[in-house]
């Protein structure tokens, strides 16, 4: 398994634009890609130019052709403006 986790900060004024794409690019990536397992895209209603992403892959794999596939390429490019600060962090399971 392999976990992905995104906070956004959005600029002012911008989460009204960015919402719509986030969730076309998390349902597609949900439909189309057989390693996508989970897409969840939360916020905070006392932060709302802030938006959270919980993805679960099967494997770096599949993380790796979500980065490539055409739908993710275009919210990508359609929200780069939208975005002041965005930290990734990556995690792996811990084998039991």
């Amino acid at each position: 398994m392999y976990a992905v986790c995104v906070k956004f900060d959005l600029k002012d004024g911008k989460t009204a634009g960015f919402m719509p794409l986030m969730r076309d690019n998390a349902q597609a990536s949900l439909r189309t890609e057989e390693g996508c397992l989970q897409f969840d895209v939360l916020s905070d209603p006392s932060k709302p130019d802030s938006v959270f992403l919980y993805e679960i892959y099967a494997d770096r794999a599949a993380f790796d052709f979500h980065l490539a596939s055409d739908h993710f390429q275009s919210f990508d490019a359609a929200t780069a403006d939208m975005i002041a600060a965005k930290d990734i962090q990556t995690w792996t399971e811990v084998a039991q």
